[in-house]
């Protein structure tokens, strides 16, 4: 198994799919990377050579902000809006979307789980 950036990727995959598994690194990154290096896209990670693979290693310390940096940068992005109390660091806060969509029916994603809120009795006659 190849270890690029700390992490274990696939090695029966093409290398533009398997690049993907590193956090930051998406499909166009991943193919950009591997024209540099010099490796085609299309083969297996398991046929690529030690040099590749170090290659590949150089670019991405090089180029990229990937896995527990990168993790930690948003985050800190994340903590700076809450700070200042905009909008977005308050919907952060609360747990719901920051980017314009509707509550009313959706956003379960980021509230939860449905949380049912008993009615009042209607008194008989």
């Amino acid at each position: 198994m190849a270890r690029i950036a700390g992490i274990d990727i696939p090695k029966n995959k093409r290398g533009v799919i398997s690049l993907t598994y590193v956090y930051g690194i998406g499909r166009s990154k991943s193919k950009e990377l591997l024209t540099k290096a010099g490796v085609d896209e299309n083969t297996k990670v398991i046929e690529w050579t030690e040099d590749n693979i170090a290659t590949l290693n150089r670019l991405i310390g090089d180029e990229c902000t990937v896995e527990g940096e990168l993790r930690s940068e948003v985050q800190l992005n994340i903590k700076r809006l809450q700070d200042i109390a905009c909008y977005r660091g308050i919907r952060h806060r609360k747990g719901l979307p920051s980017r314009g969509q509707k509550t009313k029916t959706n956003a379960r994603t980021r509230k939860g789980k449905k949380k049912t809120v008993a009615n009042k009795k209607k008194v008989t006659k």
